[in-house]
């Protein structure tokens, strides 16, 4: 892992926003959200092992994967996560160079939208010209050159104007289980390859995914997103004011120590959950687009994971272990210390944790979510 190259100075925090510096000059700090458990991923993701914090297909975690993109393009980075992984977050951090003074800790889980909110007050703190580049800690996007120079564009962007700007990822197929973005009037000008969005619309049915990927102006809704830090808060309070009043009391709170976990912790109890997509980014009237061709998954399930590994009728992938096939093909397999036997089987999600081991049909793989919920009425908490 390569280390982080120095950060930006936050004696320019000094500067008022009305003496907003150029755009071309406006500091980039990247806000990495790792607050999901990953259900979806067990066995391997746990309550106490979060999926950012796994390797699937790669030497390297999702979390280190996203931190080295980040480093391509902004000044400053961030992570956010919750207080039951905050130990090992604040490990990986350290690792991948990120000083525990730049990861914070959410006490409730409360979605996104409060999320980015907590790190827009700390950061416009410290610059109040800063561009908030919003990226996920668990998603997979290979390219990580064309993805940098994609957050650069919509940096500038963000920087220069008023607006909200969202990534749009060109599907590759009817995918119903993403959010999809409709594109409106081009920006034009000094923007030009930029778009206004004309809507969003939450994970269609498969007809209509059909539809949409035949359309040249519907994108997949990547979740990434860059904005100033002071305009976000603006719009978080014109268009969801609860959420904006409750958080508002960590502007003013210490920047460390017990008195500003004890305001964090009380701005949370107060705060309605809420994602940023239903929170602000479908009431706002300044929202733009910028579509983008790399490849990106969310990798939210085994079955995509799949597909972004290129396993198909005729190929199996094993993401680790060792694995043995007879007849069996289009098949996920991850093996722990002992030999996986596949035979006369295809479409199967088979991943060994060493302590529980899931085998399911990669097409229901979405299912998986529910088996915290048997594990627990089970009475095996252990395996959570």
């Amino acid at each position: 892992m390569k280390q982080a190259r120095p950060r930006a100075s936050a004696a320019r925090a000094s500067r008022s926003r009305r003496q907003r510096r150029p755009a071309a000059t406006a500091p980039i700090h990247a806000v990495v959200l790792a607050g999901g458990a990953g259900t979806r991923f067990w066995p391997l993701s746990r309550e106490a092992w979060p999926k950012p914090l796994l390797r699937v297909g790669s030497d390297r975690t999702l979390l280190e994967e996203t931190l080295e993109r980040a480093d391509r393009f902004a000044d400053t980075s961030w992570l956010v996560c919750g207080e039951d992984h905050a130990r090992p977050m604040r490990s990986a951090a350290r690792e991948a160079g990120l000083p525990s003074s730049r990861v914070l800790v959410e006490p409730a889980m409360r979605n996104t939208a409060a999320a980015i909110a907590y790190a827009a007050h700390r950061i416009v703190r410290r610059d109040p010209d800063a561009v908030l580049c919003v990226l996920s800690a668990d998603h997979r996007i290979p390219d990580g050159r064309a993805f940098a120079a994609a957050m650069r564009r919509a940096a500038r962007a963000a920087a220069a104007e008023d607006v909200l700007v969202t990534l749009g990822v060109r599907p590759t197929r009817p995918e119903t289980g993403y959010g999809y973005i409709q594109l409106g009037e081009p920006v034009g000008g000094k923007h030009r390859g930029l778009h206004r969005v004309a809507r969003f619309v939450e994970k269609p049915d498969a007809a209509r995914a059909r539809r949409f990927v035949r359309r040249a102006d519907t994108l997949w809704n990547a979740g990434i997103f860059a904005w100033k830090a002071a305009f976000f808060l603006e719009e978080l309070a014109a268009h969801s004011p609860e959420i904006s009043r409750a958080l508002a009391p960590i502007a003013t709170a210490p920047l460390r120590g017990i008195a500003h976990r004890r305001a964090v912790e009380k701005a949370y109890r107060a705060a309605p959950a809420a994602p940023v997509d239903k929170a602000v980014m479908e009431r706002s009237q300044n929202v733009w687009c910028l579509p983008t061709s790399f490849r990106w998954s969310d990798v939210g399930t085994w079955k995509s994971l799949a597909e972004e590994l290129g396993v198909g009728r005729s190929v199996t992938k094993v993401i680790d272990g060792e694995a043995l096939l007879c007849d069996s093909k289009g098949n996920l397999v991850r093996g722990h210390g002992r030999p996986v036997v596949l035979l006369g089987v295809s479409g199967l999600a088979v991943i060994d944790a060493g302590d529980a081991l899931l085998v399911a049909a990669l097409d229901r793989s979405g299912d998986v979510r529910k088996i915290p919920s048997l594990l627990r009425n089970a009475g095996r908490r252990d395996l959570l």
